[in-house]
């Protein structure tokens, strides 16, 4: 390793916060679906910054909306208007086809915390005392690391050592239509609050048919429907939305991550039930509708909701299915390969249960960039402009790593 990375790396250990073991290369710039590290190895990026980088990396259409606002106004708050944040809420509302109000912020987990916030001031309207607004959310879901969200996250190993945690969040099993009813049936439920497919929870898509009755169940008990399409949402399932494919209209969308396509950004699609709920000091944020990242959000979203990036997403998902299915039939790694469009999760078969992370190592070794879905899975999110070379480079590479794991 050159002494620049070495000293770099080093300069992380020193002085970041340790929530974080990155694997020890530096990356420095990308194109497409490639990155390079400051020693000039290349490496395919099957992670896309975490579902981030949907356009890949230096897309030039990004590039000259960022280019272009940032000689104009790089922050003014929300005491003013700015164009570009009413042009993006005006065109996500558009897009959507069942929001009236947007509400800008900068990350996932403020969108799911304006979305909690929301429910609550939406049941307090409705007369509804502390103990009746009960939001449901499921095992393995991931909705952000506040202390409300991580408390909506049902996993343990997030919410361990912050207690006492907020109150008024229940859990049950996802996919499980008794549990569904049953938390129903014993708890006051002012909403459901769910990833159409759970991403850091394994890659695990909503059974066909449980999201209608998530709906079905929300609209007899006079509940909100709260979809999380942080990672799932913005194209990456092969729709613009990812609930398009299950045929229900929710209540609230929260969005990040690919809406800015490396941008940092994220936003709260409210439906009629909501819209007019949070009036004016309700809530609020500094940087949330920056007009820098919503003049990059605006080009993100008419990108990747056309048809050429949303053809692209479904044949190079099938070309990436086709390939690990090639791959499983030669090592036998894999039990499962799930999820939908270019979120695919990979279930390691019983004798490598735990190895994701090590797997995750192989593959950097041999340049591939990748990510994990907890200990058992490895996730597969590329860019959904993934070009035809990238993902075969990228799938031999894999290929590569796996056989390496495989021997050792």
């Amino acid at each position: 390793m050159h002494e620049q990375a070495s000293d770099l790396i080093e300069l992380g250990k020193r002085y970041w916060l340790p929530v974080y073991k990155p694997r020890e290369l530096v990356l420095d710039h990308g194109k497409g679906a490639r990155v390079w590290d400051t020693e000039g190895r290349d490496y395919v990026d099957f992670g896309a910054g975490i579902a981030v980088n949907a356009l890949g990396h230096q897309d030039p259409d990004l590039l000259a909306a960022l280019t272009a606002q940032a000689h104009k106004l790089w922050h003014s708050s929300n005491v003013f208007y700015t164009e570009p944040p009413l042009r993006l809420a005006a065109e996500l509302v558009e897009a959507s086809g069942f929001a009236e109000r947007v509400f800008l912020c900068n990350s996932g987990a403020e969108a799911n915390e304006a979305a909690i916030k929301l429910v609550r001031k939406w049941a307090a309207a409705n007369g509804r005392p502390p103990e009746r607004r009960i939001i449901l959310t499921f095992f393995g879901s991931f909705h952000g690391r506040t202390l409300a969200t991580v408390t909506a996250t049902a996993q343990p190993k997030y919410q361990e050592g912050y207690e006492p945690l907020p109150a008024g969040f229940v859990h049950a099993a996802f996919n499980d239509v008794d549990a569904l009813e049953a938390a129903f049936a014993n708890h006051d439920l002012a909403a459901v609050m769910l990833e159409p497919i759970q991403g850091e929870g394994g890659v695990l898509p909503a059974a066909p048919g449980f999201l209608q009755r998530v709906r079905e169940l929300c609209d007899a008990h006079d509940a909100l429907l709260v979809l999380d399409e942080i990672q799932c949402g913005m194209g990456r399932t092969g729709s613009l939305f990812a609930h398009a494919h299950d045929g229900v209209t929710p209540d609230i969308v929260t969005l990040a991550k690919a809406l800015g396509s490396g941008f940092p950004i994220g936003a709260m699609l409210a439906g009629p039930r909501v819209a007019e709920v949070m009036q004016y000091g309700a809530h609020g944020t500094t940087f949330g509708g920056n007009p820098m990242a919503a003049a990059v959000a605006r080009v993100a979203l008419a990108k990747l909701g056309s048809p050429a990036v949303l053809a692209n997403v479904e044949r190079q998902a099938n070309d990436l299915r086709a390939g690990l299915a090639r791959i499983n039939h030669e090592l036998n790694l894999f039990d499962e390969v799930r999820g939908r469009g270019l979120m695919i999760g990979a279930m390691l078969a019983e004798g490598h249960r735990g190895k994701a992370a090590a797997i995750l190592d192989h593959a950097a070794a041999h340049g591939l960039l990748l990510l994990q879905a907890g200990p058992d899975v490895l996730r597969f999110v590329p860019p959904l402009t993934i070009a035809d070379e990238e993902l075969a480079d990228g799938l031999a590479r894999l290929h590569a790593a796996l056989s390496d794991f495989a021997a050792s």
